[in-house]
């Protein structure tokens, strides 16, 4: 039994947008009772090949909070993208807000900070946030309260937000014809994420699942929105009630056939530092390429 504040009759407006070059959905999160809102996911835009750093995703999203005369007061991650770049900072600055995580993100910060060769400079505390969540815990937005479930399996900082009868699931689940998130980085699991799976699996039917990526397969159109009761009955790798047992030998063998993510190594020094670019000893902006380390 599933023993968390689940509120269904709540009902949050949820806008979700679109980052075609990394297939991730970043959404704006309302209260339905007032102008207070949630930015869930955000990205910053890279190309890597040019080293160049730039923010239209991000300032769509702003642009969209200012015209709709909303307060911004979380900037939430479900994890340590290691796909995509956070915008929090850059959001933050623009409209205020507090940036939240998952507590298990000094676990990340140990590991990459190491892979990394960071130094005692990078601090691996999570201090670059403003609060780590731990299972369980609460916040609000306006009237609205939301809480944490301890989703680990793809990364050990997992998270999954519910807010009313919405809940943001990071990479813990894909839409039912997209299956499940690898489980082969440092720290994953397939068994742990077969277990996370299911707590998600058990919050009640009617909950609306917010994907953070959509890679639309056999040429369907994207979608980022589906059900518990969908992707239990549905979903390629867990539903249908597929064991423990059959998930971690899919799992561990589909994970042994894929590539990293294109945009791995920058991602994870920007993400583990809060969406902030890590600087040379002369202040200049700077990311690093480890070898054969990952």
């Amino acid at each position: 039994m599933l023993d968390y504040p689940v509120d269904t009759s709540l009902k949050p407006e949820v806008k979700g947008f679109f980052d075609q070059q990394t297939n991730t959905i970043t959404y704006v999160v309302k209260d339905p009772g007032s102008q207070s809102c949630a930015v869930v996911d955000s990205v910053m835009d890279i190309d890597y090949a040019a080293g160049r750093i730039t923010y239209d995703h991000a300032d769509e999203v702003i642009a969209y909070i200012r015209e709709n005369g909303l307060k911004l007061e979380w900037l939430l991650e479900t994890h340590v993208h290691a796909d995509h770049l956070s915008a929090a900072p850059y959001i933050q600055e623009k409209l205020g807000g507090k940036l939240g995580i998952g507590e298990k993100i000094t676990v990340v910060q140990d590991t990459f900070g190491k892979i990394f060769n960071e130094g005692t400079e990078f601090q691996r505390d999570g201090s670059q946030f403003d609060r780590l969540f731990t299972d369980g815990d609460t916040y609000t937005i306006g009237g609205m309260t939301g809480f944490v479930i301890h989703t680990p399996g793809h990364t050990p900082a997992c998270m999954t937000h519910v807010i009313g009868d919405a809940a943001f699931v990071g990479d813990t689940l894909f839409m039912p014809d997209g299956g499940s998130a690898r489980a082969d980085f440092p720290g994953g699991d397939a068994g742990t994420l077969y277990d996370s799976i299911q707590k998600v699996l058990a919050l009640p039917d009617e909950t609306r699942l917010f994907m953070c990526h959509d890679y639309a397969p056999n040429g369907r159109e994207i979608a980022w929105e589906t059900t518990v009761a969908a992707e239990r009955a549905d979903n390629i790798h867990v539903g249908h009630g597929t064991s423990r047992a059959e998930f971690v030998k899919m799992r561990t063998e589909r994970d042994a056939t894929l590539g990293m993510p294109k945009l791995i190594l920058p991602s994870l020094q920007v993400n583990m530092r809060a969406g902030e670019i890590p600087k040379d000893p002369d202040g200049n902006l700077m990311l690093k390429v480890p070898v054969n380390k990952l």
